[in-house]
């Protein structure tokens, strides 16, 4: 056996790899186990880091039958054979259950290239609660085995004295019993460097030059979905009280948000209320009660007479299907494209992104997956459309990011509605370890207005994003 430097980190420090050749796993050649599915499957280890640089539980990394107590392989194979002086294993959950670690030049003849031997003061951990590997739970996702609230995420490093050239694949064995909790695996990759390889975010330099977002003081309520109708200089927030949300409108008089009106016309839902698009003639409010099989969605569309709000009843959407009573959604200008989060036997694994086209006689098609580039096994949700129709805003806490959900957005590369940009988080300034979300850009002043929780408390956030930062983002 090779002897090699190892480095481990819970707490891992980011270095830099400006001329460092990374390859992250592409496919699967072996493996012991998967609990199958969209989320938490063995497929969920390939490519770049999801859960880092982050970490914690994510249904974006795999879990394995056995990662409570039990022992796991995985062979991967790379794209390219390189030369690599290093194999980083990203454990999003408990880090510190490698044991051993091989690399082959064929795929077939695997060498040691480093290993961990347990002596006997090495505590060995046992699941106490039962596992029901056959259970699907309320939908379609697989049960995952309880265990304690435990996450120290880390990356276990593999330093080899020489490095190995031609390397097209990576073996890699976990003892899951030297550690208590779930255990999860987000990724593996390969370096010609030993500088330890970086776990990124997904963002620009030039979005941490903002400045930093201020609370929108609209009077202490706990508001949240903002949304600016520009052609009558409002705003619309939802509020909660007495178990329900409400809309209220604000107008603004010498730049500031003033005359708080309730929106009696628009409060229509018994629970939720909340405006999800609006131009000059139509306004889509979310929230309504629907039945299931009538293909109405849930989204109520008002015709804007002069300010005052007409129903023209809920937008029907053929064979419409959500796992959930609510979703979000946005549109073009025109009406012609409804774009939607909803979770449905079709997602990519959480709620994903969706659009159905405009027909005739008013109603929409079948709504179609946006794709696996903007979707993610976990979720998608909260999407506002600008004006151009192919800038697209949304949270996440399926991609590398922050924290908890993160904001991002993502650019339409043709007319199908399914080829996106790889999308890209809006930086820190914007996303912190908290919910970040329902994001709203007032075009006009170039204004990105957001909610965010600060100490348990939902407030709705603004910040100056000038429109040639966020186009150079394409």
């Amino acid at each position: 056996m090779k002897k090699v430097y190892f480095l481990f980190s819970i707490l891992f420090v980011l270095f830099s790899v400006n001329a460092q050749q990374v390859q992250w796993a592409s496919k699967l050649i072996k493996y012991s186990s998967d609990l199958g599915g969209k989320q938490f499957g063995i497929k969920r280890i390939l490519g770049k880091p999801d859960a880092f640089p982050q970490g914690g539980y994510s249904p974006n990394a795999w879990t394995p039958k056995n990662a409570l107590d039990g022992r796991e392989i995985v062979i991967v194979g790379f794209e390219t054979p390189q030369t690599v002086k290093q194999v980083a294993i990203f454990e999003n959950l408990n880090a510190g259950c490698v044991t051993r670690v091989w690399v082959s030049t064929d795929g077939e003849k695997f060498e040691a290239v480093w290993g961990r031997k347990p002596d006997y003061k090495t505590p060995v951990y046992r699941a106490t609660l039962s596992g029901d590997r056959h259970y699907y739970f309320g939908r379609k996702r697989r049960k995952i085995q309880e265990a304690p609230d435990i996450f120290n995420p880390g990356v276990e490093y593999v330093v080899l004295d020489n490095a190995v050239s031609g390397v097209v694949a990576v073996k890699v064995e976990f003892s899951f019993a030297l550690l208590p909790g779930q255990k999860q695996i987000d990724a593996i990759g390969i370096s010609d460097s030993a500088e330890p390889i970086e776990p990124k975010v997904n963002s620009r330099p030039n979005l941490e030059n903002l400045q930093k977002p201020t609370v929108l003081d609209l009077g202490g309520f706990n508001q949240s979905i903002p949304y600016i109708l520009p052609s009558e200089n409002k705003l619309f927030v939802t509020n909660y009280e007495n178990d329900k949300e409400v809309i209220y409108s604000y107008t603004k008089v010498n730049d500031k948000w003033a005359n708080k009106k309730l929106e009696t016309q628009l409060n229509t839902g018994d629970s939720y209320n909340y405006i999800d698009y609006a131009n000059e003639n139509y306004l889509l409010k979310g929230g309504s009660s629907y039945t299931r099989g009538t293909n109405d969605c849930g989204f109520e569309l008002f015709e804007n007479k002069n300010g005052s709000y007409q129903s023209l009843g809920q937008l029907k959407i053929s064979a419409y299907n959500n796992y959930d009573d609510y979703s979000d959604a946005t549109m073009t200008h025109d009406l012609k494209v409804f774009v939607m989060s909803i979770e449905t036997d079709f997602t990519q694994g959480g709620t994903d992104l969706y659009f159905a086209t405009r027909k005739d006689d008013g109603t929409y098609g079948f709504l179609q997956n946006m794709g696996k580039v903007i979707n993610s096994a976990a979720d998608e949700s909260m999407p506002q459309l600008l004006s151009d129709g192919k800038t697209l805003m949304f949270a996440s806490d399926g991609f590398s990011s922050y924290g908890n959900k993160d904001i991002f957005v993502s650019f339409r590369l043709d007319d199908t509605w399914k080829n996106w940009s790889e999308p890209i988080n809006l930086g820190s300034k914007i996303n912190t370890n908290n919910f970040e979300g329902q994001p709203f850009y007032d075009e006009k002043n170039e204004t990105l207005y957001f909610s965010t929780t600060i100490d348990g408390t939902v407030q709705v956030m603004m910040i100056s994003l000038p429109t040639s930062v966020l186009m150079s983002l394409k």
